[in-house]
């Protein structure tokens, strides 16, 4: 453990920040998990609804700084072909 103050803090921050962006990360894959589970049983309204809401959080994560901008577009952009394969 550090010995100076302004990184213990670090530590404790880095510590919260690393939580946060691993449940976010979770409930993007669970999002992008029912696009596929439902684009993968040929049900089209449910895969439509789960990309809408995948794209939302896709978005929320690119403003908090969980993903990078061009990882989301790639993301979304792969989820919206299959969706409209369908």
């Amino acid at each position: 453990m550090a010995n100076i103050k302004s990184q213990i803090k670090r530590v404790k921050t880095n510590a919260a920040r690393t939580e946060r962006n691993r449940a976010a990360k979770s409930e993007l894959r669970t999002w992008i998990r029912k696009v596929r589970t439902a684009v993968d049983a040929g049900d089209a309204e449910a895969a439509k609804a789960a990309l809408v809401t995948a794209s939302a959080k896709l978005d929320k994560a690119v403003t908090k700084g969980v993903l990078h901008a061009n990882q989301a577009a790639n993301k979304k952009s792969r989820l919206a072909k299959r969706v409209n394969a369908l």
